[in-house]
């Protein structure tokens, strides 16, 4: 069986009676169970598919005006994303265990328009990593080989897509963990505007960064699921009142003026096959009439920094909840209520949540609240600014994804700078609220994908889709 790989393919199959949507639920967890080394899932809802399968070749059959515009769609979601009835831990095991009383808004707006959801995925915890080795639960491996990571933290959602087992995934980002396992893994990631798309039911790491988004094989099947998650929720003060409209591909524009920055090229961070890759895609761009133009970002080498500080900080906030008390794991050894917080928190705990925590209160403290947080919002709001102002002369922004590809697992875990520091050509994006777009370009020399980026005004996803779209 031959599903294909886009949302267009599987409903013209079902609907040519091609094969059924149990038959296409079957499929996908035949191909869980093949790829179950890799370690994508924490849990598959495996009953509950095959049911709801049923249920909608019934009324595909019966009624088929009153099926959703989804229907076919069977996906996954990332392990920070709330599902009512079905367990969520955010990877952690201070969460082990705790069940979600209600559905995230995007997760209750595609089951409305009949997706189904095959499984929840393995993450970093409280999606803080770039690697997918601080899972709780054990890392994810990429499914290209080489005992090679996926990217994080929405590993395990990109090795679902990656391998087939699902059609499309629900990730969630902060500072690139949608485009860069994207990149890792070679297919589609969508990190939509700030404010685009609801996160109520999103687990928090930083609340002003975090964005749920899309993992795909092609364009149009992302456009479709965004189209129904976005816009504005009543549940959520951030989400945006701006219209999210329709994304309908028709793209009349003709060739833009899209920008690079020169400094990434000539960056010491990238990679020979990385750099190799960016220039042939700018010549593939020219070669199609577009106008390509290298501008100067002078924030270049204070981004990832700048992340940091902000994120860390806010995720002290956002953790602080998860004591043993109000939610999560409570220490059966502790003796009095200090013990209590502190043996809570330390079992519960993974080492690289442990030391974001600390960062933050570290950078929110009196002595260097305005040395550290004051002045990073500060370099925030300048970023903010440049990039605006690049816009007001381009369409788009092109860069790469990652400044290298998928490392070997364990390579760069003990170091966490390094790792942070593969951050360094996504958080302009979270940093500026702005949408971007990662999609596969290449192979390095020995087989790893290589991705590029390119990003859009705010608000703006649906231009960034249709120009993608024009490139396969």
């Amino acid at each position: 069986m031959n599903p294909g790989r886009s949302l267009i393919a599987i409903q013209e199959k079902i609907k040519s009676g091609n094969f059924t949507i149990s038959d296409l639920v079957q499929y996908y967890l035949e191909r869980i169970e093949g790829a179950k080394h890799l370690n994508a899932y924490l849990e598959v809802f495996a009953d509950e598919a095959i049911t709801k399968a049923k249920i909608l070749d019934e009324k595909l059959k019966n009624q088929p005006d009153q099926c959703g515009k989804l229907i076919g769609a069977v996906i996954s979601i990332k392990d920070v994303i709330c599902y009512e009835g079905h367990k969520v831990s955010a990877s952690s095991k201070i969460l082990n265990g705790f069940e979600s009383l209600y559905s995230a808004t995007a997760v209750q707006r595609l089951l409305d328009e009949d997706v189904i959801i095959i499984g929840r995925t393995n993450c970093d915890e409280f999606a803080m990593g770039s690697g997918n080795e601080n899972s709780a639960y054990g890392p994810v491996i990429n499914g290209v080989g080489e005992n090679r990571v996926p990217g994080g933290s929405s590993g395990g959602a990109a090795v679902s897509v990656q391998m087939d087992t699902c059609l499309a995934a629900l990730g969630s980002e902060t500072g690139g963990s949608i485009r860069q396992p994207a990149a890792f893994t070679g297919i589609y990631g969508l990190k939509p505007s700030y404010g685009r798309v609801s996160r109520y039911g999103l687990i928090a790491y930083g609340s002003s960064f975090d964005q749920i988004g899309v993992f795909s094989h092609d364009v149009k099947t992302m456009a479709s699921l965004l189209e129904i998650i976005a816009g504005n929720d009543p549940m959520d003060a951030t989400s945006s009142t701006t219209p999210a409209g329709k994304y309908d591909f028709a793209d009349t524009r003709g060739p833009q003026k899209i920008a690079y920055i020169d400094d990434v090229l000539n960056h010491p961070s990238i990679s020979p096959d990385v750099k190799s890759a960016t220039l042939k895609t700018i010549a593939d761009l020219e070669s199609r009439g577009h106008e390509l133009v290298p501008v100067n970002f002078d924030f270049l080498d204070h981004v990832v920094a700048t992340y940091y500080i902000l994120t860390t900080a806010e995720a002290s906030s956002n953790l602080g909840r998860y004591d043993g008390i109000r939610y999560g794991h409570r220490s059966k050894e502790a003796k009095d209520i200090h013990e209590l917080y502190i043996k809570s928190r330390s079992e519960g705990f993974g080492d690289e949540v442990k030391r974001r925590i600390m960062m933050g209160a570290f950078v929110l403290s009196v002595g260097y609240y305005d040395a550290y947080f004051t002045k990073a919002q500060k370099v925030r709001r300048l970023i903010k600014e440049e990039i605006e102002n690049i816009f007001s002369t381009f369409a788009l922004i092109l860069m790469p994804t990652t400044p290298d590809v998928a490392w070997k697992l364990n390579d760069k875990s003990a170091d966490p700078l390094k790792e942070y520091l593969a951050d360094i050509y996504t958080v302009i994006a979270n940093l500026a609220g702005i949408p971007a777009l990662s999609f596969p370009v290449s192979q390095s020399d020995n087989g790893m994908p290589i991705g590029m980026q390119l990003m859009a005004p705010q608000f703006k996803e649906r231009d960034l889709l249709n120009f993608v779209e024009t490139l396969h």
